[in-house]
């Protein structure tokens, strides 16, 4: 499937090496003020090219509106957001045109299709995801006006780990280093250990935490469509992804029951809160008004500039060299992927809520 949700739903399209990426969104609501220029600075979050810790294809990944924005403002009608590909080398990948890159999607799209687009991955590359984050910009900017923030940053690279408590950290320091992790000192080590590891010729992985604050009470369904379960299916959807966990996740079977209980209280404002938040702001896969927080493993990139083991259509051994243009850690571009996911995913259950409220 190309599409994702089911009233605010977006469709992607386009491929690493062709002519152009991008997205159609459908069910956001009429009247909603878009502002083209923080579209374009969530894609400017992404792009390649941006540090010596990211992959240095250079695409300017300019978005153009081709439909359902008129006067500044979303007419409720398909929105078709697109970027232009500029600096394809497809001849970089000339050298594994039938031959399978380890770990990489080359093999099950033959399997599965009968035919592949080599060149960078074709639509299994992590380009497409620029299509999410510009649809995640407009989500964005509808659920600002209901009050909801969304916040990423990098936690982890390799063996380098913040602690896992998101109150101790200065947001606004997450935009102030290349990395984008919000403890400065932290920040420094985990930049050098990427450039190591780029100098190398190897890869590395490494977690995005994301908190999501100000999301109303009653989003997500009590069976299937668990919003930590729908949270889960978003961010296993971007590339690389390996593993996810909300709130204590893992370490919360370290806890007995009564350490693990979110004990509620009325605060002063009338309003029942909670005084822990080992449930990530989900109870019953329904949101409870707390702040909504999840840890995203992502796993190495799999292109290294190393000669490794593999085999080609025919079934014979080859070697399959390292060649092109490929960050050595993902995680610093994948902050604003995952925030987009968020709130695509927040956005939808948002408006899913409104049509069975009486």
């Amino acid at each position: 499937m190309n599409s994702y949700g089911k009233i605010f739903r977006i469709t992607t399209f386009g491929e690493s090496h062709g002519t152009a990426v991008g997205v159609i969104i459908d069910g956001c609501p009429a009247g909603l003020p878009i502002d083209i220029n923080f579209i374009q600075a969530e894609l400017d979050r992404r792009r390649p090219g941006q540090s010596k810790i990211t992959t240095q294809r250079q695409e300017g990944d300019k978005v153009e509106v081709l439909s359902g924005i008129f006067e500044g403002k979303s007419q409720g009608t398909p929105i078709t957001l697109a970027v232009w590909n500029e600096d394809q080398r497809s001849k970089d990948y000339s050298h594994i045109a039938d031959k399978f890159r380890p770990s990489h999607a080359d093999y099950t799209y033959q399997m599965k299709y009968g035919t592949r687009d080599y060149r960078g991955g074709g639509r299994s590359s992590a380009r497409e995801t620029l299509a999410r984050v510009a649809a995640g910009a407009v989500a964005k900017q509808f659920l600002a006006t209901l009050g909801v923030k969304i916040t990423a940053y990098v936690s982890q690279v390799g063996h380098l780990q913040l602690e896992n408590d998101y109150t101790k950290y200065n947001f606004e320091e997450i935009e102030n280093n290349i990395v984008r992790c919000p403890e400065p000192s932290m920040a420094e080590q985990m930049i050098a250990l990427i450039d190591e590891t780029r100098k190398s010729r190897d890869t590395i992985g490494g977690v995005v935490t994301c908190v999501i604050q100000g999301t109303p009470v009653g989003l997500g369904e009590p069976a299937f469509d668990k919003l930590h379960a729908e949270l889960g299916k978003a961010m296993l959807s971007i590339n690389a992804v390996k593993g996810f966990e909300y709130g204590s996740g893992f370490e919360g079977v370290k806890m007995y029951g009564s350490q693990h209980n979110d004990l509620f209280y009325t605060s002063e404002d009338g309003s029942i809160r909670t005084k822990t938040n080992h449930s990530g702001g989900i109870q019953g896969g329904i949101s409870n008004g707390e702040d909504i927080y999840f840890r995203v493993a992502f796993k190495p990139v799999a292109t290294i500039m190393q000669d490794q083991q593999s085999v080609n259509e025919a079934g014979e051994s080859v070697i399959v060299s390292g060649k092109g243009r490929h960050d050595p850690c993902v995680v610093p571009r994948a902050v604003p992927i995952v925030e987009a996911m968020a709130a695509l995913v927040i956005a939808d259950f948002y408006l899913r809520n409104k049509t069975t409220q009486k």
